[in-house]
């Protein structure tokens, strides 16, 4: 039960950060490339809440996923399920396909799974 809610309060604060950085931060960095890695993060945590446990290969599950919403991007799949006059479908989906958010995704992941990483290796010395 703690690692769930661990996993819900670090999800609601990266939907939050996600949240500012898309109502706020207007720049070429944070809300391009930071935002990208951020989103893999927080799928992650999300998914944790109900996969307390997670798997060892959560993380890749994860990157392919959020690297296939991506190519779908390059094929205009929301204009083609006719949504592009929904806000909500552009924003999830996306509507522009960038091989830079690919890489971002792949940074999320790699911070994911260096910080099981360091948790598996410094945690027991905190208990």
């Amino acid at each position: 039960m703690r690692k769930r809610i661990y996993y819900c309060i670090a999800t609601l604060l990266l939907l939050l950060a996600e949240v500012l950085i898309a109502l706020y931060v207007h720049d070429a960095f944070v809300r391009p490339y930071v935002g990208d890695v951020l989103v893999v993060i927080l799928i992650y945590t999300f998914i944790r809440i109900f996969l307390p446990e997670g798997g060892k290969w959560l993380p890749l599950y994860i990157f392919l996923f959020a690297a296939g919403v991506e190519i779908l991007q390059l094929f205009h799949l929301v204009e083609r399920l006719g949504l592009e006059n929904n806000s909500l479908f552009r924003i999830l989906i996306g509507s522009v396909f960038d091989i830079t958010d690919i890489l971002c995704y792949a940074v999320g992941g790699l911070l994911v799974v260096a910080g099981r990483y360091l948790h598996g290796r410094y945690a027991k010395r905190f208990q």
